[in-house]
């Protein structure tokens, strides 16, 4: 018999423009959204009262590091630099795989607690195959809808990230062959490649055509600071005939308007990380009046834990904010700025991530016959209530405290402000004593 629940008298913000925001219910069959709309006349279903909810897409978020989850907030007041020559460079080499099992479980718990129910993991640790396998260990325990980025090993000696001539590692063959067989279960290969700011043309060129070869998408940091304002990354794979709509830049803040426009040609979309990129100076402006002006839509990314908070709620609070500013206080070269909405921010967290991950038919509005992934978000509570936009509510308002459930393919993986499967105190000694590991590490190598 299959598994049906109904959410029962919702205020839905359903990010599908035929069904727009209404009240109503939500008919969950197994792990498909099989029906929405108001008063629905359902029997043998588990029925929820979801009348003080707003219930919505669960978020998207286009790039996370989160193998680095056990180090967070510890570089938000260091110079960026510090982290890359410290993280990437001292303590990512000594990781062992527990480190980044422990990691990807609490960084994947905690996006799904603050309703994140796809996760681009951007696990540039792949310091051996087991490395690999662990990450895959942590996304899968979590339960989270997980694009497991395969990338690259952290060295000390820069061999793999500057004008680098080694290419992607083969072992990823390996992993799709173990791991990701079918294209339609929970988790997802994707390639997190090195670009032209990182490693030869040679390489570059090789590792997309790799990530092509096995049908896969790729997605790489471009634009990101000063010494590569010069790189012209885009125009490089103009040049060599390789832009395509299944490449997610990240960042881009340093990208010329061009770069921009032959993104936005090419189908390929964007993912910004509105909170980091303003807390790490030198990292450059966030390009959102350029993009918008050329008719790109972001999605929104979480980034790194270690300089930032990695919610979307949070993401979406900054790029909003960040854009009013921007705009408002005539800092923008665009002539005429492009009105930004909340709901065009929701959408960065919902609609425009769905489909930079390559799943706009499967995730990102409550349409029937999409994967059923939501998010619920009790509008009682007092920063919210009385809630007389539910849209502004969630983009301005809300918390991960204000999540009550979260639903991924049609089971609910946080329940009453619980995580569902997860023991939270458990994990938490496991992060802990990760951390401790991780620093003992760091210490004995000076």
């Amino acid at each position: 018999m299959s598994r049906r629940t109904l959410l029962r008298g919702a205020r839905l913000v359903t990010m599908d423009p035929d069904l727009g925001d209404l009240t109503g219910d939500v008919l969950v069959e197994d792990d498909v959204i099989a029906a929405v709309g108001p008063d629905l006349a359902v029997t043998d279903a588990e029925v929820v009262d979801a009348a003080d909810w707003i219930v919505a897409p669960g978020f998207v978020d286009t790039h996370r590091h989160t193998w680095q989850s056990a180090m967070r907030h510890t570089y938000a007041d260091l110079d960026p630099m510090q982290y890359f020559a410290e993280v990437l460079e001292r303590i990512g080499p000594s990781f062992e795989p527990e480190d980044v099992r422990v990691g990807n479980l609490l960084g994947a718990a905690g996006a799904l607690s603050a309703g994140t129910t796809t996760l681009v993991d951007w696990s540039h640790i792949q310091n051996t195959p087991e490395h690999s396998d662990a990450a895959v260990a942590g996304l899968r325990e979590a339960g989270i809808r997980g694009v497991f980025a395969h990338g690259w090993p952290l060295v000390t000696d820069g061999s793999w990230t500057v004008a680098s001539t080694l290419g992607h590692p083969q072992d990823i063959r390996r992993v799709q062959a173990e791991y990701f067989s079918s294209s339609d279960q929970l988790l997802t290969l994707a390639m997190a490649m090195r670009g032209p700011e990182e490693a030869s043309p040679e390489v570059f060129t090789a590792d997309l055509r790799l990530a092509r070869e096995l049908g896969i998408r790729s997605t790489v940091h471009v634009g990101a600071y000063a010494r590569h304002a010069h790189d012209h990354a885009v125009d490089q794979y103009a040049a060599a005939g390789l832009l395509g709509p299944d490449m997610t830049f990240v960042h881009c803040n340093r990208l010329h308007r061009h770069e921009l426009q032959l993104i936005a040609d090419a189908g390929a979309s964007v993912s910004l990380g509105a909170h980091c990129e303003m807390n790490s100076a030198g990292i450059g402006d966030i390009p959102l009046d350029h993009l918008l002006d050329i008719g790109l839509r972001p999605s929104l990314s979480g980034d790194t834990e270690t300089k930032c908070t990695g919610d979307m709620f949070t993401q979406m609070k900054m790029v909003f904010a960040a854009y009013r500013f921007w705009t408002g206080g005539g800092h923008s070269s665009v002539e005429r700025p492009v009105p930004l909405r909340m709901r065009d921010v929701l959408k960065f967290a919902t609609v425009h991530g769905a489909r930079a991950v390559g799943m706009a038919d499967r995730i990102g509005s409550l349409t029937p016959g999409k994967q059923a992934d939501l998010v619920c978000v009790r509008a009682t509570d007092l920063n919210i209530a009385p809630s007389l936009d539910p849209v502004a509510s969630l983009v301005l308002a809300a918390h991960e405290g204000n999540v009550d459930s979260v639903m991924v393919a049609g089971r609910f993986v946080k329940r009453d402000g619980r995580l569902v499967g997860i023991d939270q105190r458990a994990l938490l000694e496991q992060a802990l004593a990760s951390q401790e590991r991780i620093g003992a590490r760091t210490r004995a190598a000076g």
